[in-house]
């Protein structure tokens, strides 16, 4: 099993030893270690704490809570939420920060807490080093009994998260109602039911729900990619629905499935929202070095300017505050609008695709048809103790040393049409592989190509 414990924020499987997995031990230091950073800026830190409806969800939040009051915090517990409320609520609430327990698109025996700064964003890389530093050093100061923290309950904040999203203009909140859009939705056990089923329903769609018990049982794989996604296609097809729609356990990432069953494609998400957003309010546009192609393309039609980031949701919203931009995210299916708040958010994603969908006219299918042929083949190779990963990149960086190179994050090669990109993952122990071509054969080919390369680099070194 395993732990990571990064700038990015603790995620870790349940059971097993301390220091090796995700226990009360390792989830008791890292929540404190965010209180005492919490603490160098605020005397008494007020902090939002939610969770998604994965198994552990509340034995750790109850853990995370305890922790944050033996700290001297105030908590405001969100109970069952969705990451992008969470998000939401901290700067309405004037909060210091909040602790998202969730581990995404993991499956069922991970979590994570994600760890959010004053103004509902992911904190920095270098908040998130004096987070391991203070693990490392162990000099925590508990409060005294006197100066406890308080707990508060509320949850209101999924409805204030959809009231503020149809209050932007970009949301044709009238137009879509009068389209009684039927719309199948894959709620993969969690908040995805309290959250975009009961959004589309004050939309006066006619909803047909798949795994919404909110037990955590995950039905399927919960990150929402074509082959996990069998069921919801076949209801869409059987339903006669206009869509469907997936989304992961904490609901900021976002796929569409067309009306006739086929995929829209998780990095199209982005792609069709910025074109709608572009159409009414033309700016720049940003999305990670992993990511589709297309979305530059779109951006140029409206002579407007395109710039990539680091992967990472931190990484994306620090370009994007740079560039000014207008729309962003990533390719995993994450939508961006600044507009409502710097934060991946599925559910602003909905309520624009549908809005864009109103507008056209014309089915789902028909759109994605519209838009430039990518296709991304997402691997990775297993990153053990003795690989060398920086010395992996100069290796390839000289083996592919007439192509034009990016190294802002790990290697990104790019060829014509064609990129490979490898990265270590902040997520899991592994390295990714993303290629992306007009051709799925030639994505697939350079896939192949580049881990034989890695394969052949690794032997060379080990001799």
């Amino acid at each position: 099993m395993a732990i990571i414990k990064s700038i990015s924020g603790i995620r870790g499987t349940i059971g097993g030893k301390a220091g090796q997995n995700l226990t009360p031990q390792d989830i008791v230091e890292s929540v404190a270690a965010y209180a005492s950073l919490l603490k160098e800026k605020f005397p008494k830190p007020l902090v939002v704490v939610g969770r998604d409806a994965r198994i552990s969800g509340e034995i750790v939040s109850n853990l995370v809570i305890s922790t944050l009051q033996a700290m001297g915090a105030d908590v405001l517990d969100l109970g069952l939420s969705t990451t992008p409320t969470i998000e939401i609520a901290v700067p309405i609430e004037s909060a210091a920060g909040a602790i998202i327990i969730t581990a995404s698109h993991n499956p069922r025996e991970w979590n994570a807490l994600k760890l959010i700064n004053e103004k509902g964003e992911f904190i920095s890389a270098e908040d998130g080093q004096k987070i391991l530093d203070y693990i490392k050093k162990g000099d925590i100061q508990y409060a005294p009994v006197e100066k406890l923290g308080t707990y508060r309950k509320d949850d209101s904040y999924i409805q204030k998260h959809i009231d503020q999203i149809f209050e932007l203009d970009l949301v044709a909140v009238d137009k879509i109602r009068e389209k009684n859009f039927t719309i199948v939705v894959d709620c993969i056990n969690s908040t995805g039911a309290i959250s975009i089923i009961p959004m589309l329903e004050q939309l006066n769609c006619k909803v047909i729900p798949l795994f919404d018990d909110l037990s955590g049982q995950f039905a399927h794989n919960p990150e929402p990619l074509p082959d996990h996604l069998y069921e919801l296609s076949k209801a869409v097809t059987k339903n006669r629905a206009d869509m469907g729609i997936a989304v992961d356990p904490d609901v900021d990432r976002l796929a569409f499935v067309c009306e006739d069953g086929e995929m829209f494609g998780e990095e199209y998400t982005l792609v069709a929202v910025a074109d709608y957003v572009l159409k009414h309010k033309p700016g720049n546009t940003v999305s990670n070095l992993s990511s589709t192609q297309a979305l530059q393309d779109i951006t140029k039609k409206y002579n407007c300017e395109y710039a990539a980031s680091a992967v990472g949701e931190v990484n994306v919203v620090q370009k994007m505050k740079i560039t000014d931009a207008v729309i962003g995210g990533e390719g995993n299916g994450g939508v961006i609008l600044p507009e409502l708040h710097y934060g991946r958010d599925a559910l602003v994603g909905v309520a624009l695709m549908l809005s864009h969908l109103e507008e056209s006219q014309f089915p789902l299918s028909f759109m994605r048809k519209s838009y430039p042929s990518y296709t991304i083949s997402k691997n990775k190779i297993q990153l053990t103790e003795d690989i060398d990963l920086d010395l992996l990149f100069e290796k390839l960086k000289e083996k592919y040393k007439n192509e034009k190179l990016n190294t802002i994050d790990g290697l990104k090669i790019e060829m014509d049409n064609e990129w490979i990109h490898l990265r270590r993952s902040n997520t899991e122990p592994i390295i990714r592989i993303y290629t992306e071509s007009t051709s799925k054969v030639i994505a697939e080919q350079l896939a192949t190509k580049i881990k034989s390369d890695i394969n052949e680099i690794l032997k060379a070194v080990a001799v």
